[in-house]
């Protein structure tokens, strides 16, 4: 395949693989004709094609037609190589002969990993409905395709986005996620069924109330396993098909992420806990013990300190209750009072406990520089309910803001918190946050703001064009000062918290404009700034970019609190 090929599933009689392959329509015009390239007659003439090739296929975006929305993703611009759907042959006595792969698809729409159903007559997928429309995710529709000749069915309509269907091993239903497209992104995940003919769809967790990450069926097709969100945890549940509640199958205070089921019942998952950044572990729907398989990082840590993590709940001033996290620094003294770093999380439709893997490493280094480290899921989060997840809706600032500080309220409370030196960050919506506090509040004396989001209205700089007037409930055109007075740009003049801001000079979610304005808006009124811009990153910098980036992240933001929190000390993260 010209362009690589991902997802393969072996066909149930095991004489096929079905897969996925990007290719746009000049491809599959090329293909759908047989026409092939002749084989290069040597090596430096097998390099020159590719060469030339590449080169073409640069120049062919140069310049760069834009008429779809997203054009972007991650780092990178988004070609018009669309993943399609294929089947290949796999016989005896092959050696000799060439293989040639049938494609199944032949839309401008990117595909869903294909499923087989257990005769082997269909693939079930999920793809927008119409390829004319901007924004896929929103759009996407389950669809049932014939092998034999390749014609498809759409099982689901448009009034919800669905997707990653699973056959159930008899063959009588199909199990997928879904949100209801009004006001998508403040959703939780329906995990639901239907036949596989289509209709009778049921979703099965809405009396859960908890957002589902991952689902498996049954071997007997009796019910499901599935992990969901919940006050800080991710949980592994099963629910049979005439049941109205799920089963917990491990309640612990660990985040179970990826798993698999075994015919005679059992659970292979990872789990990210407190004491732990990950692990594979395994369990019997009988039993629901966790028993660890690998000790993949003992020897690291063996060699460091792990401290603790404490769960605290307060009530914010309308009643509703909130849950947070608390680590205290090594050398902890009862009595002593130390700097407090609060993190906020992003989203803002996530969820954050002790077993969060992409933030433990941070939070313990925090801890062992001295700080009290603090975090909570406040209104908005996932984890507790859609009504609670939904909470946001057109007033980001003001709603989190009450629930956080009352929580740093309550913090202090216990004593150990020197109220004179509070520190504050977050990433994303944390950034938006970070920033939106300082300027509504002086009582902390260093911030940090990660690749958030200060103006409102950059709905036409993003990757995610619907997503400001999905939370907010208007466009930017419907009513711009309304936006305007929810972005923490309009405040920052206000800011006079010294703040250091992070950025990614490639991220396309949150373009590197939002830190460049705040930047300039906080230095041109008076105010003690510093940006940083990390070449090539995006706005997965933190969790997934270069590993040299990762670690100087952590130094420029743990100098910048030092700083401030530890000034008749510091001389840098190097002493």
């Amino acid at each position: 395949m010209t362009n690589g090929a991902s997802s393969p599933v072996w066909s149930p009689d095991s004489t096929q693989i079905v897969y996925l392959a990007g290719m746009n329509a000049q491809g599959r015009a090329k293909e759908d004709s047989l026409e092939e390239d002749n084989p290069p007659q040597d090596k430096l003439s097998g390099k020159q094609r590719k060469e030339r090739k590449e080169w073409e296929e640069t120049r062919r975006w140069d310049p760069r037609v834009i008429e779809h929305i997203p054009y972007i993703s991650g780092t990178n611009f988004l070609k018009d190589h669309r993943m399609q759907i294929y089947v290949i042959p796999i016989t005896e006595n092959t050696t000799n002969r060439k293989i040639i792969p049938r494609r199944l698809t032949d839309v401008d729409a990117d595909h869903n990993a294909p499923q087989w159903s257990p005769d082997g007559q269909y693939i079930v997928t999920a793809r927008i409905d119409d390829p004319a429309r901007d924004e896929p995710g929103r759009w996407s529709s389950i669809f049932r395709i014939r092998v034999a000749d390749s014609t498809h069915e759409q099982l689901t309509d448009d009034s919800y986005s669905s997707f990653g269907p699973i056959v159930s091993p008899d063959g009588q239903w199909i199990a997928f996620g879904r949100y209801p497209r009004e006001q998508l992104s403040e959703r939780i995940t329906r995990l639901a069924i239907m036949s596989i003919n289509g209709g009778n769809i049921r979703d099965l967790n809405l009396k859960l109330d908890r957002n589902v990450t991952e689902f498996k069926w049954k071997y007997d097709s009796s019910g499901l396993v599935f992990a969901a969100t919940s006050e800080g945890s991710i949980k592994l549940h099963g629910i049979s098909l005439d049941a109205d509640q799920p089963e917990l199958l491990i309640d612990e205070p660990v985040h179970i992420e990826s798993f698999d089921t075994h015919p005679r019942g059992g659970i292979a998952f990872t789990v990210s806990s407190p004491e732990n950044p990950n692990e594979l572990c395994w369990t019997t729907m009988s039993e629901k013990q966790v028993k660890y398989l690998t000790a993949l990082n003992r020897k690291y840590l063996d060699k460091v300190f792990v401290q603790t993590t404490y769960d605290i709940h307060w009530q914010t001033t309308d009643g509703s209750e909130i849950q947070g996290w608390y680590v205290l620094p090594i050398g902890y003294e009862e009595g002593q009072q130390y700097p407090l770093i609060l993190n906020i999380h992003g989203g803002p439709h996530i969820m954050w406990g002790p077993g969060t893997k992409s933030m433990w490493h941070e939070w313990q280094f925090h801890a062992a520089r001295g700080y009290v480290v603090f975090y909570c899921n406040p209104r908005g989060a996932d984890g507790y309910g859609e009504a609670f997840q939904m909470a946001l809706h057109g007033k980001w600032g003001e709603v989190a803001m009450s629930d956080i500080m009352s929580g740093v309220d309550s913090l202090i409370e216990k004593g150990f918190v020197d109220r004179t030196r509070l520190s504050i960050t977050g990433g994303s919506y944390g950034g938006y946050m970070t920033t939106w506090i300082t300027a509504h509040s002086d009582r902390f004396i260093a911030a940090v703001a990660q690749r958030g989001v200060y103006n409102l209205g950059f709905v036409g700089t993003t990757d995610i064009a619907s997503f400001i007037p999905t939370e907010f409930g208007v466009e930017p055109w419907e009513n711009p000062d309304f936006l305007w007075q929810q972005s923490p740009l309009a405040h920052a003049h206000k800011i006079k918290t010294p703040m250091l801001l992070i950025h990614g000079d490639n991220d396309f979610r949150v373009p590197i404009s939002e830190a460049e304005q705040m930047f300039t808006y906080i230095r041109r009124t008076g105010g003690t700034v510093k940006l940083i811009r990390f070449p090539r990153e995006g706005h997965e910098m933190t969790r997934s970019g270069e590993p040299e980036h990762r670690v100087a992240n952590l130094k420029h933001m743990i100098e910048w609190f030092d700083k401030y929190c530890f000034p008749n000390t510091f001389s840098g993260l190097e002493a």
